[in-house]
């Protein structure tokens, strides 16, 4: 890579699913700050569901979500509390009509289908679920079924997600998450044949042992199999966060050239096999609604990365979950126990969140349309004049080429993409390259 980009690809920086990011979180939002909210939603609002389900039957090493390893039991009585946190909060919302859901986790298919059923069923007798629906099921390949596949498709799933990673197995050995190319190519043509045709991967990159030569095997095999969608994340190692990396050795990770390299190896692969960049690390071809969607300057950038449109508000159920309302934000507590024991009190599960201030919003915006568009017109919001700290960080940036300027525009170049969390986090008043402990830009 470039010597000169190195120092910026080290940087840390939010992902910049929310603003502020949920480490500027505090206990200054509650169980009655949240009720408020949801009492204070118009009855014509949408809404977003999210559902949480945090376990696996085997914890990857290199996840760093909040997952538990089953139990015998533990998915029937985690089914029955969820369902009791849907009463808590549908009983208060001011609003029913959902245009959205999503299923993640976790691993979202350890449901059996009678599980799953039960809880959609518990979903809509509580909500009005638009005929236009957007449903998505996050799914572990190694365990999806005919049965399952069926189910979703009658449930009236609409796109599933398929967690691949990598397909070598030696590095699938390093990662502690073995799983076939055949296993994964039949539990598409299981999905397919149930009916289910839009189908999203998630690839890594910088894992350990993991090449370029590597890399570019997984993309060629993942691309054979024809997703609609690919995200493309960069492996980030926080052992001291997450436990389980312990069991990573970090010596046989790549190191910051070798992970730029990859980057850009498989942004360059992923073009020529007609995938469309959108955002930061998400790809899909040309007449899918994301690309569409980036084109007009719709789409969004949410927990569940970029989405095609947005709902007015976002509900999170489960452990962990974080809700999105026009008051700001809400973060159930992490914990399975302590989250259904407030449950079991009638009380709503929130440990913490984020009052979002005009302020607050205003940026927001602003790192939106610099994550989503990879430009920014600032005249709206006063020029530069209102941003004099984010200008000079914003000018250092230029003179190096990762951000264009024009008057009171910033645009970054395609080349430049995946140092968009750099140019956001100069709007962020909560962080700074100094004091953020977020994954490296790269």
């Amino acid at each position: 890579m470039d010597p000169h980009l190195l120092p910026y690809a080290e940087r840390q920086a939010p992902r910049y699913t929310s603003y502020p990011s949920a480490n500027h979180f505090d206990t200054s939002v509650n169980a009655n700050t949240y009720e408020g909210w949801l009492r204070s939603l118009g009855r014509t609002s949408t809404l977003s569901l999210y559902l949480h389900i945090p376990y696996c039957r085997q914890l990857c090493w290199y996840c760093g979500c909040n997952t538990f390893m089953t139990r015998g039991g533990d998915i029937a009585d985690f089914v029955t509390t969820l369902m009791m946190e849907i009463d808590l909060v549908a009983s208060t919302l001011g609003s029913r009509n959902v245009d959205e859901i999503h299923w993640g986790g976790g691993t979202p298919n350890v449901l059996s289908p009678a599980e799953f059923r039960r809880l959609l069923h518990h979903i809509d007798f509580w909500f009005d679920l638009s005929p236009q629906i957007r449903h998505a099921v996050e799914l572990d390949p190694r365990y999806v079924t005919a049965e399952l596949a069926t189910t979703y498709t009658d449930a009236g799933v609409t796109r599933v997600s398929l967690g691949v990673q990598d397909l070598n197995p030696h590095v699938q050995e390093a990662i502690g998450r073995v799983q076939p190319f055949q296993q994964v190519r039949d539990a598409v043509h299981t999905l397919r044949d149930a009916g289910l045709r839009e189908l999203s991967f998630d690839l890594m990159y910088g894992l350990p042992q993991q090449s370029c030569a590597d890399l570019a095997k997984t993309i060629r095999l993942a691309a054979d199999l024809e997703p609609s969608r690919i995200a493309l994340f960069g492996y980030a190692h926080v052992p001291w966060f997450k436990r389980r990396q312990r069991l990573i050795n970090a010596d046989a990770l790549p190191g910051q050239s070798e992970r730029y390299e990859q980057a850009e190896l498989a942004r360059r692969m992923l073009a020529d096999l007609g995938y469309e960049s959108v955002g930061l690390d998400h790809f899909a071809r040309s007449d899918d609604p994301l690309v569409i969607a980036a084109r007009t300057k719709s789409m969004r950038r949410n927990f569940q990365g970029y989405v095609a449109s947005e709902s007015d508000a976002l509900i999170g159920f489960g452990p962990s979950a974080i809700s999105h309302l026009p008051g700001g934000y809400a973060q159930n507590i992490s914990t399975i126990g302590a989250w259904r024991q407030a449950i079991e009190s009638d009380a709503l599960p929130v440990a913490r969140g984020h009052v979002q201030s005009a302020e607050d919003w205003r940026r927001a915006a602003i790192i939106q349309s610099i994550m989503c568009d990879l430009e920014i017109d600032l005249a709206p919001w006063g020029g530069w004049d209102m941003f004099p700290d984010a200008y000079v960080a914003v000018a250092q940036l230029a003179a190096d080429g990762i951000v264009e300027l024009r008057n009171d525009s910033l645009k970054i170049p395609p080349s430049m993409r995946q140092f968009s969390r750099l140019v956001a986090m100069t709007f962020d008043a909560y962080s700074s390259p100094s004091t953020t402990a977020h994954s490296r830009a790269i």
